[in-house]
């Protein structure tokens, strides 16, 4: 069985970039990561070090006591819509997005075989909700917020996908034409009993 990480390494884990798992150590930390499994070096330079998905699931797994006392303000999180205590909107919050969306293509190129960013890669598949939402935080569509006027992106039973919910049906179909810009598949679907429009979006593969 595989002995969990130190508690150095566990620190490098943690303080893994958000969205790309992009890591910062000691060359023998990355080092012991990649052997462990928990990190592989890109091939190209300048040969950074990324989280691999067992690495992903141990930085996830920390307990919510030892997360607690991070500021808010430092762990970037895509808005999803309809949030109870959404992030701030001031000025800053396009420079983040804008950020945090560069780093999703920079990750994309990275481990993608050919250095393609026109499809989702394996962060995003595992992150489906974040994913769809930076995409469309990333194109100027606005969160749902108290008022419920806005995108909303929700979880499903379905594997990989995610539903889409907009006030208006133009909204909904800009919000499927970004989606499929980013390089998702998206489709219009009624809910039966509310008779409710929305979007039924999931990662393309080719």
């Amino acid at each position: 069985m595989t002995r969990p990480p130190t508690a150095a390494q566990r620190r490098v884990i943690e303080a893994a970039d958000t969205v790309t798992g992009r890591l910062h150590g000691t060359e023998s930390q990355l080092t012991a990561l990649v052997k462990r499994g928990l990190a592989f070096r890109h091939p190209r330079p300048p040969h950074d070090h990324f989280l691999t998905a067992a690495g992903h699931r141990i930085r996830e797994a920390v307990p919510e006591a030892r997360q607690e006392p991070r500021p808010s303000t430092g762990v970037f999180a895509a808005r999803v819509g309809g949030e109870e205590e959404a992030p701030a909107s001031g000025p800053a919050r396009p420079r983040e997005v804008h950020s945090a969306w560069q780093g999703l293509l920079e990750l994309r190129r990275m481990t993608d075989p050919g250095g393609a960013t026109d499809r989702p890669c394996a962060w995003e598949r595992t992150h489906l909700v974040q994913a769809a939402a930076l995409a469309l935080e990333a194109a100027g569509h606005r969160p749902a917020g108290p008022d419920g006027d806005g995108y909303r992106v929700r979880a499903t039973p379905q594997p990989e996908a995610v539903a889409v919910y907009a006030a208006e049906d133009e909204s909904l179909r800009s919000c499927a034409a970004t989606l499929e810009a980013a390089g998702w598949q998206a489709g219009e679907y009624t809910e039966p009993r509310t008779r409710v429009r929305y979007l039924l979006a999931s990662p393309r593969r080719v």
